[in-house]
């Protein structure tokens, strides 16, 4: 069931007015119900797949409950393991499997040794890649005395199958949504106006701007070698804003969802198009990905706290983790890569912490030359590494790089789709110092705001696209 649906305003409603006028009495019944209607909101694509996020829940609320009856070193990294071994291991099966039996295949082939090993046709369950990062989170946190284990199995499954952000983030921490859940929620005008706000700004992004879009993008990828550079920069910068266009407005959606149910879910985009350098970019794009792998795996490496030489190893590790857990190709890897090595100046020449909490030109209404260089300059960098993130192989990616940088001729016909990267700068622009009480929905006209984006939401409604993030 995609957000960008009818199926989901009426999903939706029913479940918002039954959470508030027939389960309000207990946080417990309020649990029931999202817990039921998230299952059946995820059984919408494959109720098959229904038992794994079940088997998946069950684990690590055992492995919690064994967690917190055992004080011995041993036996806690024993259930921590075997969280791990679970967790990733579905992905192993159900994501990498057939990615590392190729791999192999073709490693071998390379050297003229011929093998025979079989891949398995399989689905990729929607969302694993998420709910297995965040039920590990819930495992991790309790091996480390962080949060105490939950004996509410229906609170626990609550948490792990929240429906706003089950299947595309943010991937949140049981120490952020556990705590909320097992509270009774009251509703909040203030709280829910912002989440109608975001609700309104996510489906703008997602239909009005990023599906206009996905049409241009495919076609200038699927055809690269039949374009000019000009073209094929236009292809690169338009994905750049496809994909956050996508991805951000399913987090909105899922932020302001959330908040009409009395839930808080963490930020998982600021912004990051204006970003002054990588570091800057990495603080404010999939923010709940990045600090898990910053939390959970960069931190425990040692991260930056060893020997130089150690640290930057780190460094590489993190953003390879980071590419490959996006999906099972080669591209993903290099795409992360190209990160790795945009990141590695900032850290040797100690520059990666600049930016960390201010706005960039705060209290202007224009940034300064030199900070508009920056953002300028970082996206460009961010722009030609999406190539590889959108590319099928990474010949294709190497090849349509080298077209960019031949031919500059943009055809009239291309041209207009620019108006739509035009207006979403803008407008994320004005916003840049609050994403969560966006001020384009706090002025004087904020009566024609409403009624033109939903009327252009309404326009584009029925073209029912994926959201990318869904593949991965």
């Amino acid at each position: 069931m995609l957000f960008n649906s009818f199926e989901f305003i009426v999903f939706f409603a029913v479940v918002f007015l039954m959470h508030w006028f027939v389960f309000k009495k207990s946080y417990y019944s309020q649990n029931i119900l999202i817990l039921v209607s998230s299952y059946f909101f995820y059984g919408w694509w494959d109720f098959r797949f229904l038992s794994l996020i079940f088997l998946s829940t069950l684990t690590d609320y055992t492995i919690g409950i064994c967690l917190g009856k055992t004080i011995k070193d041993k036996i806690r990294k024993r259930l921590l393991f075997c969280s791990l071994l679970f967790n990733l291991g579905l992905l192993g099966v159900f994501k990498y499997y057939n990615f590392f039996i190729e791999s192999f295949v073709e490693g071998f082939s390379f050297f003229n040794v011929q093998i025979s090993l079989s891949t398995i046709n399989i689905i990729l369950p929607v969302g694993i890649s998420f709910y297995t990062f965040q039920t590990l989170s819930y495992t991790i946190d309790v091996y480390r005395k962080k949060l105490s284990p939950l004996s509410d199995f229906i609170s626990f499954a609550t948490f792990v199958a929240f429906f706003p952000q089950l299947v595309a983030g943010p991937i949140e921490r049981a120490t952020n949504l556990i705590p909320q859940l097992l509270n009774k929620r009251k509703f909040n005008y203030l709280q829910s106006v912002q989440g109608i706000r975001l609700i309104i700004y996510g489906m703008f992004k997602k239909v009005v701007i990023a599906d206009s879009l996905a049409f241009m993008v495919d076609r200038i990828f699927e055809d690269y070698t039949q374009f000019d550079g000009g073209v094929l920069w236009l292809g690169a910068i338009y994905f750049a804003i496809q994909i956050y266009c996508d991805f951000s407005g399913y987090s909105d959606i899922a932020i302001g969802t959330s908040k009409l149910l009395g839930v808080e879910l963490m930020s998982n985009f600021k912004f990051p198009y204006f970003s002054r350098n990588i570091g800057e970019f990495w603080r404010k794009w999939h923010i709940s990905l990045s600090t898990w792998f910053r939390d959970y795996l960069y931190i425990p490496l040692g991260g930056s706290r060893v020997k130089k030489d150690k640290a930057v190893i780190n460094i590489f590790i993190i953003f390879i983790v980071s590419g490959f857990w996006h999906g099972a190709n080669w591209t993903f890897i290099a795409w992360g890569i190209i990160h790795s090595l945009l990141y590695l100046p900032l850290f040797l020449f100690e520059s990666n912490r600049k930016y960390l909490v201010d706005t960039v030109a705060k209290k202007r209404s224009l940034p300064s030359l030199i900070e508009f260089i920056q953002m300028g300059v970082t996206f460009i960098f961010v722009t030609l590494a999406w190539v590889f993130f959108r590319s099928e192989t990474i010949g294709d990616a190497i090849n349509y790089i080298e077209i960019m940088f031949f031919s500059f001729e943009i055809p009239k016909s291309y041209r207009y789709v620019i108006f739509s990267v035009l207006i979403i700068l803008s407008l994320d622009w004005i916003n840049r110092n609050n994403e969560r009480d966006l001020a384009i929905f706090k002025t004087k006209y904020r009566g024609l705001v409403y009624f033109i984006m939903i009327w252009l939401i309404l326009s584009k409604f029925n073209n029912h696209q994926q959201f990318i993030y869904f593949n991965f």
